[in-house]
């Protein structure tokens, strides 16, 4: 499995509509279950686990860094992005947004504002200035 393995399989994504807490391909996904679909369900480069219900507003009311938890129980923190590593970015008042490096700062993410599974910069628009840090999966 190489990481442009992983660009690939994020990328068969695109265009499948923003739905959050969803994971049906082509039909509805949410950022953190597009990292699930693509690292658990398509690669199975991670083990099935568990994901607990969460609001679509969970990162303003809320300081629990659950996202950031998932994250680092599969992944290393990195600071040299590559293709097919993860970007996390804080939202509200907790890490809350994710997406696939394609190349930095191209990143494949499902975009609530666009609607949909959508490749853009991950240093423009809403995410400029964002605080973020990066990740390589890990089996």
């Amino acid at each position: 499995m190489t990481q442009d393995d992983i660009v690939t399989a994020a990328l068969r994504w695109i265009g499948t509509p923003y739905h959050h807490a969803a994971r049906v391909h082509g039909a509805g996904v949410d950022c953190a279950q597009l990292l699930y679909a693509v690292f658990v369900e398509d690669l199975e480069i991670v083990s099935a686990f568990d994901i607990d219900s969460y609001p679509c507003d969970w990162m303003q009311h809320r300081e629990e860094e659950k996202f950031l938890g998932y994250i680092t129980q599969h992944a290393e923190e990195i600071t040299d992005p590559q293709p097919g590593d993860v970007v996390l970015y804080k939202w509200g008042r907790c890490y809350a947004h994710a997406g696939i490096v394609k190349s930095w700062p191209d990143i494949i993410h499902a975009d609530f504002r666009a609607g949909r599974v959508i490749v853009s910069a991950g240093d423009a628009g809403r995410l400029t200035d964002r605080e973020h840090k990066f990740f390589r999966v890990t089996k």
